[in-house]
């Protein structure tokens, strides 16, 4: 297995430290695959995307089974910061227009608003408690220069999506709780929730697990190769041979499984820091008392929100290696960046640090549908950030795939449309290091 990070980075070292796990009580224990095994339909893979296929190919009554390389959840899945909202490409509408066109453009969009709605109505369905809470989600100007901005995604999301947004400015900010001297504005979009990300991970795999699939964790897949009219899948301990097969591995991709895959997608680092709980003192003091789920305007953004038991999450890109000692860089800058937005904070205590990866394409937009040249193979990646809600409805659209459907979700073909390499092969994350100091230097004007 070929991956392009440092062996660190696939390891618990990364997610040791994480707040959720202890958000969970008991978690379920899942077998490991021992010896042979048949099945209708595999997936590779155990986060939303994965989980949500063999789910809905579970309730079909499909024969279907997942691998995983640690347990369910145990990925960006379970450690991302738990903002369901709108999302998935790192193109503005502009882009995307000038790129797909008016129809396609629409029809993304619809896709984006069914996904936050397929999350918010498998939480219910499933009865699924992810202690959710927030109106939609906020984006905050880090500097006056980027207000325009902030009035255009309100016209975007009116044209878009139909929906009307808030618009503050700097002085009505304190009022709505969102006190900070890093702000002059702020947009809120009435579309998303924030969610305890673990616990709606752990609830897809009860439920597919419940509906017959079989759940296999410890059991990384080693090769994919073709076996008559299907696929063999080489674990260490064991083989799973199906007919059909759908990759969900996003940023935790391998670069020979398959050997496709290599070059097609861009793991990044995203980091998150919690804090003590906050007392209701603490919190005024600061005069931040929202629990929005927030975001800033820079290109390498900030998301933040107050947690239900009144911690604050807080987390940003960045760190192209993934090492102990990059790892105590960048958690000193997220610190820094944390106490530059909420100085009344600066002798909270932070409690939790972790990271894990997002997945980028070279088109900037997401990919889900079959693979070229491997048939019944079907793969679903690059989310930019926004898996929460774009890899559940990857995870849907998937399922259909493999079972000879249509589609009946929102599938423009921009994302049915084959990932481009990036250049550079194995060695390409070096291309983050000019691109993220080019991002900095234009935020910060």
């Amino acid at each position: 297995m070929t991956r392009i990070y440092e062996p660190y980075a696939y390891g618990d070292g990364p997610v040791a430290e994480s707040y959720w796990p202890g958000t969970v009580s008991a978690r379920a224990s899942w077998s490991r695959l021992d010896g042979e095994a048949r099945t209708d339909i595999a997936i590779i893979g155990g986060g939303y995307t994965g989980l949500m296929a063999a789910l809905h190919l579970a309730e079909t009554g499909a024969d279907v089974a997942l691998l995983e390389t640690n347990s369910p959840g145990w990925g960006a899945s379970g450690r991302n910061g738990g903002f369901c909202c709108l999302g998935g490409s790192a193109l503005d509408a502009t882009d995307l227009l000038k790129r797909h066109g008016e129809a396609e453009t629409r029809l993304y969009y619809d896709a984006e608003r069914e996904a936050v709605a397929l999350v918010r109505d498998t939480l219910t369905r499933l009865g699924i408690d992810a202690d959710t809470h927030s109106r939609g989600e906020t984006m905050l100007a880090h500097r006056a220069e980027a207000i325009p901005a902030l009035k255009a995604a309100a016209r975007h999301m009116r044209a878009y999506h139909g929906a009307t947004c808030e618009i503050l400015s700097r002085g009505e900010l304190a009022a709505q709780g969102m006190a900070s001297p890093e702000f002059h504005g702020a947009v809120t979009t009435p579309i998303g929730f924030a969610l305890n990300p673990l616990k709606y991970a752990l609830g897809l795999a009860a439920a597919a697990e419940a509906a017959g699939a079989h759940l296999f964790a410890q059991s990384p897949a080693r090769s994919i190769r073709p076996d008559g009219s299907g696929w063999r899948i080489q674990t260490p301990t064991g083989t799973l041979t199906a007919r059909k097969l759908i990759l969900a591995t996003n940023g935790y991709s391998a670069e020979d499984l398959p050997p496709w895959l290599a070059a097609r997608y861009m793991p990044l680092q995203s980091n998150i820091i919690v804090t003590r709980p906050l007392s209701e003192e603490e919190r005024a003091e600061q005069g931040w008392t929202t629990r929005q789920m927030c975001f800033d305007s820079r290109n390498l953004l900030h998301y933040f929100r107050l947690l239900p038991d009144n911690r604050m999450l807080f987390g940003m890109r960045g760190a192209i290696r993934s090492t102990p000692d990059a790892m105590a860089e960048i958690r000193g800058r997220t610190r820094t960046d944390f106490e530059r937005f909420f100085p009344a904070w600066k002798r909270v205590e932070t409690t939790h640090f972790w990271s894990g990866f997002v997945a980028l394409s070279r088109d900037r937009t997401p990919f889900v549908g079959p693979i070229p040249g491997m048939d019944g193979v079907f793969a679903g990646l690059c989310f930019h950030g926004n898996g929460v809600a774009m890899g559940s409805h990857a995870g849907a659209i998937l399922a259909e795939l493999a079972l000879g459907q249509t589609p009946s979700r929102p599938w423009p073909e921009l994302m049915a449309r084959a990932l481009k390499r990036f250049p550079f092969g194995r060695f390409r994350r070096f291309l983050l290091r000019p691109v993220l100091a080019a991002r900095a230097r234009r935020d910060e004007g």
